[in-house]
């Protein structure tokens, strides 16, 4: 199945980097793409910034990253990975590694007024920079939505944390409405906040492969027990 965005079906998660910094006119073009994003909630108000050191656990080594904070509001975390994803596609579309990094931290708080939220990874890559559609390991279409959709499988190709995919999607009378699985209260609020950034991840999936894209909530959407219904994709 050709895709819109054929980046989709061969980007990987880079976590090798030759360390060398990129050349300033190329973090010129990465540094004009801040500006070009699409934020899935446009009343949210969010910061992009170029960093070359993070900290915290699971840390990937990277001679830059991209630093992700955010106004705390309603739909903020899956805002932000919404974004983000269209970064991620972005960098690998121009021959740069990158890499969801869901614990790490820049070096010193980036606004007064802004939460961080995530950071990614990014450089000229020391490792394979993509990967054929068969090296996906993902749950089958089957188990993860119902109903028929061309841009569900692209979504189905979606990085999420831990490649755990823990969202839903239901396609009827060409809407899909989107779903992320209830948190388990065992593993804490981090996870739960990440399973929200990993929606809009798929979200933005959703948008890339969509000739024209609206994300609403809808007053009475289906119920899919189990998950929390996050809005429904349509035809702008």
């Amino acid at each position: 199945m050709s895709m819109k965005n054929e980046i989709i079906r061969k980007r990987k998660s880079v976590r090798k980097y030759d360390k060398t910094v990129l050349d300033a006119s190329v973090l010129e073009v990465v540094q004009a793409q801040l500006g070009k994003v699409k934020p899935l909630f446009p009343d949210i108000k969010f910061s992009i910034k170029i960093a070359d050191k993070t900290k915290g656990m699971f840390n990937v080594k990277a001679p830059h990253y991209l630093i992700f904070s955010s106004e705390e509001k309603e739909g903020y975390l899956e805002n932000i990975g919404f974004i983000g994803q269209q970064l991620d596609l972005f960098l690998s579309g121009n021959g740069l590694g990158s890499c969801w990094l869901g614990v790490a931290k820049p070096e010193q708080k980036e606004s007064p007024e802004l939460v961080h939220v995530v950071c990614i990874s990014f450089g000229k890559a020391a490792e394979p920079l993509h990967r054929e559609l068969v090296d996906f390991r993902r749950k089958p279409i089957s188990s993860i939505s119902e109903g028929a959709d061309d841009r569900l499988e692209a979504t189905r190709l979606a990085p999420s944390g831990m490649n755990s995919q823990n969202w839903y999607f239901i396609a009827e009378n060409e809407k899909i409405h989107c779903y992320r699985r209830k948190p388990n209260p065992l593993v804490g609020l981090m996870f739960s906040d990440l399973g929200r950034i990993d929606i809009g991840i798929a979200i933005c999936h959703f948008a890339e492969e969509s000739d024209s894209f609206n994300f609403t909530k809808e007053e009475e959407p289906p119920i899919r027990k189990g998950f929390i219904y996050t809005g429904t994709v349509s035809n702008g």
